[in-house]
């Protein structure tokens, strides 16, 4: 967005009769500097980029800056990049910056540092920026520690056809800085913002992250301008597959919000930077401290008699998982209220059989995992299982303990489910888990929990059946520290699938329907007294079966004991095994 330096031009021009260089001191030049500045940061009212972007409901880039940092805690890096234009006396009369802006700024006191694309400048194409500056900031953040938060508009200094003109050639690509953008992902927290349409480079640098958000709000119906994601807009897809797409249509919010390239939706911008501080609070700056531990007024010891009843103690009917996990979670006020909760949810909208997300006991950060038996039975899909990897390496990079409530039917193989539904739809879902490879991504899920190497603390809470049962029942192959609650139901089979296919050639033999029925009720009844996990416990199969009230107070003490002794050794691991970066060569050049 060029800036106008004709605004308030009286003063301007009264304050320029007094920056004569006096040829003995830094004070005309230091001048300069600062007329630069004052252009920069305000907006021109009148230029066509920033009426589209106000147009269009969304906030200027130093708009968004103010709405995300703390007050006055912005230090920019690069504040006079730009295109400046003087006139014959070497007044300054335009000034076009770049369309990214960096520097480093505070989230409720902790230092971050931020890259912002201004898409009011050439849509943020590279034709409008400044090589290199924004890879230079992910560079800093990864120096000097700290978290790094993109709020991308645009392409992201993503290549323009213009720039072959202007350079003269057209050019091989690059990789434009990415190789920064994955160093900085092995050291810090990256999160990213989607605040407009996000294309090419951006799109690349959105999925080059931790935690993705998109909004879900609508712009002016004179200006629809929509959040979405493509790796090239819609005249180059026309051109290469003759599809005619609508930006919605191709890469829309909601589009990857089911897909799981966007983690979390908001209703606003500052609803995305709220969800955006909440998520960097459960974590360390960088993979060299500790994830940062807030005491809370809520006791460790409190127990809530509410969980006594929550597991239905008929077999096939859900319950709430998400109420169960805020009644033993830390809360700032009432569990009956879902705001106060510590639970921060992650990935809600996508691979929704599963449910992840960030919370504090005893104070301490913990990623919680388990799975929502109200879709798809319980039974973990394809998405579901990108999903669990994806937070177990979260957790497991920022040294996160792991807290797992267990009531996992198996993977979405099976025709019988845990809820009741017709045999046709079954096997049809059935079928469908095998097209999407489901025990393949169930593979990366059951690879990343065992070789994750934060402390997990699991809690059969129901079911656990199959290899995907054992996979969070036992994720470390007998290893773990795990309870149960006494409404545990396991095994390498639910018992209803099992006898059928066990004792299929005796249940054929039946005349009628109903005395089939009236065979496997014979039959389970049989197997009954052996599915109390009282019995498994005579056994030692599990290691110890408690007080579903208890979890609360179990869990705190655990994580307490993990963050004294257990968290402070691995983070020494991590530290020697990243080794010192401050150059490519440090510790490791040779000396003359």
């Amino acid at each position: 967005m060029p800036s106008d330096s004709s605004s308030g031009k009286d003063d301007v021009q009264e304050k320029r009769k007094e920056r004569v260089d006096d040829s003995s001191s830094w004070a005309h030049p230091l001048s300069q500097l600062e007329e630069q500045k004052r252009i920069i940061r305000k907006p021109n009212l009148q230029d066509p980029g920033y009426i589209r972007q106000k147009a269009s409901n969304k906030l200027w880039v130093r708009e968004r800056l103010v709405a995300l940092l703390d007050k006055n805690s912005f230090s920019e890096v690069g504040s006079v990049t730009g295109k400046p234009v003087y006139d014959d006396n070497g007044v300054l009369k335009l000034f076009t910056p770049a369309n990214a802006i960096t520097g480093f700024g505070r989230i409720n006191g902790r230092r971050v540092f931020v890259t912002a694309d201004d898409f009011s400048v050439r849509g943020g194409h590279a034709d409008g920026g400044i090589q290199m500056k924004a890879p230079y900031g992910e560079l800093l953040a990864r120096k000097w520690r700290v978290p790094l938060i993109r709020l991308l508009d645009g392409s992201s200094g993503g290549g323009s056809v213009a720039t072959y003109l202007t350079i003269g050639a057209t050019y091989i690509p690059g990789m434009a800085g990415l190789g920064k953008s994955m160093d900085a992902m092995a050291v810090v927290p990256v999160a990213s913002a989607l605040l407009g349409p996000v294309v090419g480079l951006g799109a690349a640098k959105a999925v080059l992250g931790h935690f993705r958000w998109a909004g879900s709000f609508q712009t002016d119906k004179d200006y629809p301008e929509t959040i979405s994601l493509f790796a090239a807009g819609p005249p180059v897809v026309k051109q290469a597959t003759f599809e005619d797409l609508s930006k919605e249509a191709l890469g829309g919010w909601e589009i990857h919000a089911q897909n799981g390239t966007v983690d979390n939706v908001a209703e606003s911008e500052q609803d995305a930077f709220n969800q955006i501080a909440a998520f960097l609070s459960y974590l360390p700056s960088s993979i060299f401290e500790l994830p940062p531990v807030t005491q809370l007024a809520d006791p460790p010891t409190r127990r809530e008699e509410e969980l006594l009843f929550i597991v239905p103690k008929r077999r096939s009917r859900p319950y709430d998982v998400r109420r169960l996990i805020w009644l033993i979670v830390d809360t700032n006020g009432s569990v009956d209220d879902p705001n106060s909760s510590t639970f921060c949810e992650i990935g809600k909208t996508w691979g929704r059989c599963v449910v992840t997300g960030f919370a504090r006991l005893a104070g301490g950060p913990v990623g919680v995992l388990t799975s929502d038996c109200l879709v798809n039975g319980g039974a973990i899909d394809a998405l579901g299982s990108q999903k669990s990897a994806r937070f177990v390496t979260l957790c497991d990079h920022f040294g996160s303990v792991l807290f797992l409530p267990v009531d996992l039917f198996s993977e979405s193989t099976s025709p019988k489910t845990a809820v009741a539904e017709p045999r046709r739809f079954a096997r049809i879902r059935c079928s469908a888990a095998e097209r999407m490879a489901t025990i393949r991504h169930g593979a990366s899920a059951m690879s990343a929990l065992y070789n994750a190497t934060v402390p997990i603390y699991t809690v059969i809470i129901r079911r656990a059946f199959g290899v995907a049962g054992g996979v969070f029942a036992d994720p470390e192959d007998g290893a773990g520290t795990r309870v149960a609650w006494p409404s545990g139901d396991w095994g390498s089979l639910p018992l209803e699938g099992g006898i059928e296919a066990a004792y299929k050639r005796r249940l054929d033999t039946a005349e009628s329907g109903e005395e089939r029925e009236e065979l496997m009720m014979g039959l389970l009844a049989k197997f009954e007294d052996v599915r109390s996990p009282l019995k498994t416990a005579n056994k030692f199969g599990v290691e110890e079966i408690i007080d579903p009230r208890d979890t609360r107070p179990l869990a705190c003490e655990w994580v307490v004991h993990a963050y004294e002794h257990l968290l402070p050794q691995l983070s020494l691991v991590r530290q020697n095994r990243y080794g010192l970066d401050s150059k490519p060569s440090s510790g490791r050049g040779y000396r003359l």
